[in-house]
């Protein structure tokens, strides 16, 4: 009687509930021996263990990084990036902390392909160079099991007088299309003019210009 009950404790501590959005990871004897999928399973004290996975879709938000662009631009951008795991057991046994790993992979190859453009394409391709960033850490984060989904550039944050500068620039840019747009429509209205004056010249008794 003793040992039914000793045996029924076994059972009753050995189950574990596995959630639907979690993977289990089991270990006998040190070894990794399968994985759990969701519902009620087995792990027996002393010589099994397990951890679980949360499989749900993760956001990491990658800190301020300053950069220094293609043509020499010191710029601050920060960015957010959406992964999942794809393969619990790859998660646990391919790195040993995956959410660091995603975060520090992501801000030297932000770092890295922001230093590869001018700041130009950085403000105007900022899409492109997300896409990018997107591309490269998927592939290097395959054998830890991880689907990077997507990377977005946040914000980008250039120096006081480089703003200036930029404002200058647009300030000149607006100045020179008002000048190129007064000067079309001189232009049009003097060809008006002329054209007026062939018309009326054709005419008896009307007065020329």
């Amino acid at each position: 009687m003793i040992l039914l009950v000793l045996l029924l404790i076994i059972v009753l501590s050995s189950i574990k509930q596995i959630s639907e959005y979690e993977r289990g990871i089991k270990f006998t004897c040190g070894k990794f021996s399968s994985i759990m999928n969701p519902g009620w399973r087995l792990v027996f004290p002393i010589f099994q263990s397990y951890s679980k996975i949360d499989i749900r879709t993760k956001v990491i938000d990658v800190p301020e990084q300053e950069v220094i662009t293609k043509d020499n631009v010191s710029v601050k951008i920060n960015a957010v990036i959406y992964y999942n795991i794809f393969d619990a057991s790859k998660a646990v046994l391919g790195v040993e902390n995956f959410h660091y790993a995603v975060s520090q992979l992501a801000q030297t190859t932000m770092r890295n392909s922001v230093g590869s453009v001018t700041l130009d394409e950085l403000l105007s391709c900022r899409d492109k160079i997300s896409t990018t960033i997107c591309e490269i850490v998927d592939k290097a984060t395959d054998e830890w099991g991880i689907k990077v989904q997507n990377v977005e550039l946040k914000d980008v944050s250039l120096p006081g007088e480089m703003k200036r500068v930029i404002a200058k620039v647009a300030e000149a840019e607006r100045e020179k299309q008002a000048v190129i747009t007064k000067a079309e429509g001189e232009v049009e209205a003097s060809n008006n003019l002329a054209k007026a004056a062939e018309t009326m010249s054709k005419v008896d008794g009307a007065l020329h210009l």
